[in-house]
C-alpha cells in the first residue's frame, strides 16, 4: 500500500483475503440481512467482483475458521459507535460492548468491536465520521439461536482523518436498533448511562380525551389507610409535582429488556406521594410526563416505598407528604392504565394542586444555608465544555456534567452551577451563553473546599433553556416575570461582551489545607506516588476529569508566551475586535440574531420547543435606547475579614497584603527583572495558541517562546540523572476558554459537547477550526516542575492563569490567594493582561521577582501538589497543576 493511497477510499476489484487458518466452509444463512440488501445491489452495479464490506463479510463468515486477515484493507467511515451492557460473570464488574456502523461509499453493515479493542472507543481514537482500515474480521455464531451470528472486528487501522459517508449511511430512523450480541434488546447512550437514546424512547405522547367519573376516583390519603387490606384500587387523579432523572439499573445476570426506574412525586388535594415507573415503560411515558402533567391513573400497584430514595423539596411547605408507600406503574402484574389527561380540561373542582417553585436570586444566595433546595433563573454567561466524573474507581460508569455561570441582576457575582446529565440530552448539549437557563431543587453547596457558594444539581433537578420555556409553570412565578423585566432593561451588547464557553476551569477549588482535602480519607489513601502519574493518565477515559495529589519539590519554573492565532486572522469573520460594534452594525450578524428583544421572551410565551428546534433561536438583540452603564465589581475586605461589599474599580482586585507581598506597585510603575543569567529581560509578550497545542520545552529555551525561567540548584545537579522525566505541561485548544461567538455557536457547543454516537451529515458541520476563536483569557501559561521526594523522577505541568478582563468574576483570583506561588503568577499575569489590554505595557512580559521569589521560598522543600487531569480525545490529555501545599511536619499540612 503507497502512502498516498491511504486517504483514498478503494472499491478495488481485485483485493484479496487471507483465510485465517484454512478455506472456504459452508455458507450458511445470512444473519445480517439489514446490511446486505443495499451493499449487494451496490455490489452487483459495480460488478461480481467489487470489494465491499459485505462482500468481505461474507467471505469471513464461509471461511473454514471463521476469520480472515485482509491483505489489502478496505477504507472505510465509521457511521455510527454504540454501546450495551456486556454478558459477564455475576461477579464482575459492569462491562459494556460496543457496535459499529460502518459504510464504505455503496452500503453500510453492522459489526461487532473485539472487547480487547474497547480503548480506542473509551479514548475517543474511534469515533463517528473517522476512516478505518479493517485489518482482521471473524464471525461468530449465537449458539442459542437458530441462523443469528455477527461479525467482529478483531483488528483495524485508524486513518487519523474523516470521511464523508453520505452515500453509504442509513437514513433517519432506518437503523436497527437491537445489539449484535448477546440478549440486551436496546443500545445506552455512549457517555452516560442516564440519559435515554434510540428510537425506541417515544418523543411525546399525545393528550387524550377521557371522561373522568370523579365518583369512581379514590385520593392518596385514603390510599396510605386502606392499601394493605385492598389487591385491586380504585383510578387515581394526580398531578406530577417533581420529575427525576432516569436510573439504569441493568445487571448482566439479570435478563430485562428495559432496566430503567424513574421517580415521580404526584399530588392531589390530600397530599403528595412518589409514584415509580419501572423498565418498558419507561420509553414509553418518561417524555411525557413532564412536571405539571395531569394523570389519570388505573391498575397501578402500591409497595414499600424504597428507604433511601431521595426526596426533592416540595414549593408548597404546608403540602403533606406520604412516604410509607408507593405508586408501581409496571407493564404487568398488573398491566398499568396511563392516560394524560389535557390541562384544558383539568377542572377546578378536582382540586388539584399548582406547580410551586422556590425560586431564589443571587443576592440571596449566599445566606442560605448547606444544602438548602431552591430553583433559580438566570442569563448564561459561562459553559464549559462536557466531563466525567468515574462513579466508581475502575468502573466504566461515569457521571456526565458540565459548568455553567448565570446572571440575574441582583449582584456582581454569578450563580456558580454545577450541572449533572438529568436525562434531557436535547437541553444539555445545547446551553450556551446568552440564553435563559431555568434550573430547579438546586441544592446549595456551601461546605465545599472552594470556600465560593454555588448550586449542584440533585436527582430531581430539571434543566430548561430557551425554545423549551413555553407552557412550563414557573412561567408564572413573580421572581421569574422580575428577571424578565430586568432583562428588558439590558443591552445584548454590554452582555454579549461578557460570554465565555469552554475550556479548562479548576472548579471547585481544593480547601486551605491538605487535611481538608483528605476529609475522611487516610493521607496514604490520598496520596499518589508520582511514578504512578503516567499509569493514572494512560487510565483516563473520554473527557474523564481526575484530581489527583502527589508529592514533590517545585524545580523550575517557566513563563511561556504564545500569540493570539485569531487576533492576528486577516479579515476573518471568526475575529471580533469589538463586540458591541459588530453586533450594531453587521447585517449578517443582524440576521443571525432576532431583531428584538422580544424575540427572547416570546421564548417564554411561545409554542414548546420541538426537538433540533430551539438550537436555532437567538438571543436578545442590541437596544441603543438603553443607557450603557459603566460596570462596577464588588469584593469582600479580605483584609478586614469582613463580609461588607464595598465597589472597586474595573481592574483586577488584590488585599493590601498580597499587594506589598506581590510588589505589584512597583511593578505597574515598569518594574524590569534579571534571568538567571543576569541578562535584562524586556517587559513584554506575545501570546500564541497553535493549532497542535505548544509543545513541552526543552532544557534549551527556544528564542522568542520563554520569557524567563527559574530553576532550583536542586533539579541543576539531579535533572541529567533521573530514572523517568515526564512532559506533560502542554497546552490544547480545547484547554483554553474562548470568547463566546453568537454568529457559531453551533459549531462552538459541538466543540465543547462529546462526541455524537451518530455521525453528523456533512452539510450539517461547519469547516472551522477552533483555534479561530479569540482566548477569554490571558497572555501565556507557566510549565512548572516536579521533582519526586525521592529525587529519580520528575513531571512537567502547567499552570494557566485564568483571568478573563471582560468578565472579571468568571475565575476566582482570591480562592488561591493562600498559595503564594500561584497566587504569583495568578496575579501577576492577571495584572499583565490588563495593562496589555488598556495598552500600558508592550507585547512582552517576563518571569516577575515575586514569582522567582516565592518559588525560592519553596527550593527544595517537600510538597504536596494537586493536579488536575482531563482526557481530551485521541492522545491528548491536559494535566494542570492547581493547588500546591507545604508539609511543615510528619502529620501537620498547612498551605503555602
Amino acid at each position: 500500500m503507497t502512502a498516498g493511497s491511504r486517504g483514498r477510499p478503494r472499491q478495488r476489484p481485485g483485493a484479496r483475503l487471507s483465510p485465517g487458518r484454512g478455506g472456504q466452509g459452508a455458507v450458511m444463512q445470512d444473519p445480517t440481512p439489514e446490511c446486505a440488501e443495499e451493499s449487494r445491489a451496490a455490489a452487483s452495479a459495480e460488478g461480481s467482483e467489487a470489494f465491499c464490506l459485505q462482500r468481505v463479510f461474507d467471505m469471513v463468515q464461509r471461511s473454514s475458521q471463521l476469520s480472515a486477515v485482509l491483505s489489502e484493507p478496505l477504507d472505510v467511515t465509521v457511521v455510527a459507535v454504540e454501546r450495551y451492557l456486556a454478558q459477564a460473570p455475576p461477579a464482575a464488574p459492569r462491562q459494556y460492548w460496543y457496535d459499529l456502523t460502518l459504510a464504505d461509499g455503496a452500503g453500510w453493515c453492522r459489526c461487532h468491536l473485539a472487547p480487547r479493542l474497547n480503548g480506542l472507543v473509551q479514548r475517543a481514537r474511534l469515533r463517528p465520521g473517522t476512516r478505518v482500515r479493517p485489518t482482521r474480521c471473524s464471525f461468530r455464531y449465537d449458539e442459542r439461536r437458530l441462523n443469528r451470528g455477527f461479525v467482529c472486528l478483531e483488528g483495524l487501522e485508524l486513518d487519523g482523518g474523516t470521511g464523508t459517508a453520505a452515500a453509504g449511511t442509513p437514513p433517519d430512523g432506518h437503523r436497527p436498533h437491537q445489539p449484535l450480541r448477546g440478549d440486551n434488546r436496546h443500545y445506552l447512550p455512549l457517555w452516560n448511562n442516564e440519559d435515554p437514546y434510540g428510537d425506541v424512547w417515544v418523543r411525546d405522547r399525545p393528550p387524550v380525551q377521557v371522561d373522568v367519573d370523579v365518583s369512581k376516583l379514590t385520593n392518596l390519603g385514603h390510599l396510605e389507610m386502606t392499601w394493605r387490606s385492598r389487591v385491586h384500587f380504585h383510578p387515581l387523579l394526580v398531578r406530577i409535582l417533581h420529575k427525576s432523572r432516569l436510573k439504569y439499573y441493568g445487571k448482566p445476570e439479570k435478563k430485562m429488556d428495559m432496566p430503567y426506574q424513574a421517580y415521580f412525586e404526584v399530588a392531589d388535594g390530600s397530599g403528595m406521594m412518589s409514584m415509580v415507573l419501572w423498565n418498558s415503560l419507561c420509553p414509553e411515558w418518561y417524555h411525557s410526563m413532564k412536571v405539571g402533567t395531569v394523570l389519570l391513573l388505573a391498575k397501578y400497584a402500591i409497595k414499600s416505598s424504597y428507604p433511601f430514595k431521595t426526596h426533592p423539596t416540595p414549593g408548597d411547605s404546608q403540602m403533606k407528604r406520604f412516604a410509607t408507600i408507593e405508586i408501581c406503574l409496571n407493564v404487568r402484574d398488573p398491566p398499568t392504565e396511563i392516560s394524560i389527561i389535557p390541562e384544558e380540561m383539568v377542572k377546578p373542582e378536582w382540586g388539584l394542586p399548582e406547580v410551586k417553585y422556590r425560586f431564589i436570586t443571587r443576592s440571596e444566595l449566599d445566606d442560605l444555608p448547606h444544602n438548602h433546595s431552591c430553583d433559580v433563573i438566570g442569563l448564561v454567561t459561562f459553559v464549559g465544555r462536557a466531563e466525567r466524573a468515574r462513579k466508581r474507581e475502575h468502573s466504566e460508569d461515569f457521571w456526565l456534567y458540565r459548568w455553567a455561570h448565570a446572571i440575574d441582576g441582583t449582584s456582581e457575582q454569578p450563580f456558580i452551577l454545577e450541572l449533572f446529565a438529568t436525562s434531557q440530552p436535547d437541553v444539555f448539549e445545547h446551553i450556551h451563553p446568552m440564553t435563559y437557563l431555568v434550573c430547579t431543587q438546586m441544592r446549595v453547596m456551601t461546605e465545599n473546599p472552594s470556600r465560593t457558594v454555588y448550586l449542584t444539581t440533585s436527582n430531581e433537578s430539571q434543566i430548561f433553556i430557551k425554545g423549551w420555556h413555553k407552557g412550563q409553570p414557573y412561567t408564572k412565578d413573580a421572581k421569574v416575570k422580575n428577571f424578565i423585566q430586568w432583562m428588558e432593561s439590558q443591552s445584548e451588547a454590554d452582555q454579549i461582551k461578557k460570554t465565555v464557553i469552554g475550556g479548562y476551569y479548576p472548579f471547585p477549588r481544593p480547601p486551605d489545607s491538605f487535611l481538608k482535602y483528605c476529609k475522611n480519607n487516610e493521607v496514604e489513601s490520598v496520596l499518589k506516588p508520582i511514578g504512578e502519574i503516567e499509569k493514572e493518565i494512560e487510565d483516563l477515559h473520554y473527557r474523564e476529569h481526575k484530581r489527583i495529589a502527589v508529592q514533590g519539590i517545585i524545580s523550575a519554573v517557566r513563563y511561556i508566551s504564545c500569540s493570539n492565532a485569531a487576533e492576528e486572522t486577516p479579515g476573518g469573520d471568526l475575529v471580533q475586535k469589538d463586540t458591541s460594534q459588530s453586533l450594531g452594525s453587521s447585517v449578517s450578524k443582524e440576521d443571525c440574531v432576532d431583531k428584538g428583544k422580544h424575540k427572547e421572551i416570546q421564548s417564554f410565551l411561545g409554542p414548546p420547543c420541538t426537538p433540533g428546534e430551539h438550537q436555532h433561536q437567538a438571543p436578545l438583540s442590541k437596544r441603543s435606547s438603553v443607557k450603557r452603564r459603566t460596570p462596577c465589581r464588588f469584593r469582600r475586605d479580605a483584609e478586614q475579614g469582613g463580609t461588607s461589599v464595598t465597589p472597586v474599580s474595573s481592574h483586577p482586585y488584590f488585599t493590601r497584603t498580597v499587594r506589598r507581598k506581590l510588589g505589584l506597585d512597583e511593578y505597574q510603575h515598569g518594574h524590569s527583572v534579571q534571568d538567571k543569567n543576569g541578562q535584562a529581560v524586556s517587559d513584554s509578550l506575545q501570546y500564541c495558541t497553535d493549532q497542535e497545542g505548544v509543545n513541552n520545552i526543552a532544557e534549551i529555551e527556544e528564542p522568542g517562546r520563554t520569557c524567563g525561567s527559574w530553576q532550583s540548584d536542586l533539579w541543576a545537579q539531579v535533572k541529567d540523572k533521573l530514572m523517568n522525566y515526564f512532559h506533560h505541561s502542554k497546552i490544547f485548544p480545547e484547554s483554553i476558554p474562548r470568547k463566546f461567538d453568537y454568529v457559531h455557536k453551533d459549531l462552538l457547543m459541538q466543540q465543547y459537547n462529546l462526541h455524537a454516537a451518530v455521525h453528523q451529515p456533512t452539510e450539517a458541520r461547519i469547516n472551522k477550526n477552533i483555534n479561530e476563536f479569540k482566548s477569554a483569557i490571558g497572555l501565556g501559561y507557566y510549565e512548572v516542575t516536579v521533582l519526586g521526594i525521592n529525587h529519580d523522577i520528575a513531571i512537567d505541568v502547567a499552570f494557566l492563569p485564568l483571568f478573563c478582563p471582560d468578565n472579571p468574576h468568571l475565575f476566582q483570583l482570591e480562592d488561591i490567594q493562600n498559595d503564594t506561588l500561584l497566587s504569583c503568577m495568578s496575579c501577576i499575569s492577571a495584572c499583565q493582561q490588563k495593562a496589555t489590554s488598556t495598552g500600558r505595557l508592550g507585547d512582552r512580559f517576563p518571569l516577575s521577582d515575586e514569582i522567582v521569589k516565592a518559588a525560592k521560598e519553596l527550593d527544595g522543600k517537600h510538597v504536596i501538589c494537586i493536579l488536575d487531569m482531563c482526557h481530551l480525545g485521541d492522545d491528548k490529555v491536559e494535566v494542570f497543576l492547581n493547588q500546591i501545599y507545604k508539609t511543615v511536619e510528619p502529620g501537620v499540612l498547612d498551605p503555602v
